[in-house]
């Protein structure tokens, strides 16, 4: 079955280039250009996966995280920050908020996907 992923993205460059790869790698893709159509798009979708980054308009990738935690129906998808930001504390402050991946800006294609197929494995994989 085709796992649906939600790319909360701001950079349309970044966006697209991701879309398309995640597209090629057989996943159906959703996207979102902030953080507030990041939420709407994963309440109305439950995708099997969220990746968002971090610095965004409308609602930063903690608010999104935060706010898909208190939400039952969505508390349990797997979430990765993707940024540029590479700083500890910034890891710590996306970890501190629930579990999570954190990927930084720019990544290869191998470490998202490994990180994509880890989470999608199950919780047991985030131990």
């Amino acid at each position: 079955m085709q796992k649906t992923i939600l790319l909360i993205e701001d950079n349309e460059d970044i966006r697209e280039n991701t879309a398309e790869l995640l597209d090629l790698e057989g996943y159906h893709v959703i996207t979102a250009d902030n953080g507030l159509e990041g939420i709407r798009q994963a309440q109305a979708n439950l995708p099997d996966l969220i990746i968002c980054d971090v610095l965004m308009r409308e609602a930063d990738g903690y608010t999104v995280f935060r706010t898909l935690l208190e939400d039952s129906s969505t508390r349990d998808i797997p979430f990765i920050f993707v940024t540029a930001k590479s700083e500890t504390a910034d890891r710590a402050i996306a970890r501190a908020i629930g579990t999570c991946e954190y990927l930084i800006k720019p990544f290869d294609e191998k470490e998202l996907f490994d990180c994509i197929r880890g989470l999608l494995s199950g919780p047991e994989s985030l131990r």
